[in-house]
């Protein structure tokens, strides 16, 4: 069965992402991962040491030197394990029933690619142990899982809710009819009202791509508001989502040679920095 692979790496929105996971997990009827990747820092040899304290140096501050490195990668193990305890226990109190905790040695990304054909959706928070909760960017990982992988990705941004609604950033390419085809099959928004919001010129062409959109969802059942709006692609979505209370961003991403660009400098990166409230990437 297909996973719902809550990130966790024992930050601030640890516990944010394991509520969302367990949302997601018994909308979509599956099964929760939590995965705590072990990234390894680099490896300081007594040949790499010896360099920094100088010849004629003591043998024995090399020996320190290693015996440190090796406790420090002791110390990143337990605390790894207790973060997937405490996240283990804090969601089956959440409701979950079926959760499999795994700590993986290496870089996050290379982990997510090897379990990417049981994984039916990556959770992760907006910034990760590096950052403190307000700082305003995007973390790393969070691009490069984009740049990868064609699983959906879920970002937790704060402490979680259950949506009552959700909103489409819809503009009219590949991507974003890729990702109304995704969200119309899939079970995880699909009894929750959709709000269907496009910014741009109003045109015919842009209110027929925008009906056809529409009919797509609602010939599976959703409830949608749809709405087309002149004026920047951010401003458009973040009035729209206040005045609407809306409580989840779902959009497309790019193909792989243009996601870099959809992250970096662009209306999209400043949504998910300033977002108050979840974002869900499809590809």
């Amino acid at each position: 069965m297909s996973n719902v692979m809550a990130c966790i790496d024992g930050s601030s929105l640890s516990e944010h992402v394991t509520t969302a996971s367990v949302w997601a997990a018994l909308t979509l009827r599956c099964h929760i991962t939590l995965l705590h990747s072990l990234e390894k820092p680099p490896t300081r040899t007594a040949e790499d040491l010896s360099g920094s304290i100088g010849f004629g140096s003591r043998e024995h501050l090399l020996n320190e030197l290693i015996t440190l490195e090796e406790k420090r990668s002791k110390l990143a193990l337990e605390h790894g394990k207790l973060v997937l305890e405490n996240a283990e226990a804090f969601a089956k109190q959440a409701g979950a029933e079926h959760i499999q905790s795994l700590q993986r040695h290496g870089d996050l990304i290379e982990t997510l690619t090897d379990l990417k054909d049981e994984t039916r959706l990556i959770v992760l928070g907006r910034l990760g142990s590096n950052h403190p909760m307000d700082a305003h960017t995007v973390g790393s990982n969070i691009e490069r899982v984009a740049r990868t992988l064609d699983n959906p990705i879920l970002i937790s941004v704060g402490e979680f809710q259950p949506p009552k609604s959700f909103m489409i950033a819809y503009d009219g390419r590949e991507a974003a009819d890729n990702a109304i085809q995704r969200i119309a099959k899939s079970p995880l928004l699909k009894n929750l009202p959709c709000h269907l919001v496009m910014a741009g010129e109003n045109s015919p062409e842009r209110q027929q791509k925008l009906a056809k959109a529409t009919q797509i969802l609602e010939a599976e059942g959703f409830e949608v508001t749809s709405h087309l709006e002149s004026g920047s692609i951010f401003s458009v979505i973040s009035h729209y989502r206040d005045q609407h209370n809306i409580e989840l961003v779902a959009m497309g991403a790019y193909a792989h040679s243009k996601v870099r660009q959809f992250f970096v400098g662009s209306n999209t990166s400043r949504m998910i920095i300033e977002s108050p409230i979840p974002l869900l990437i499809l590809r």
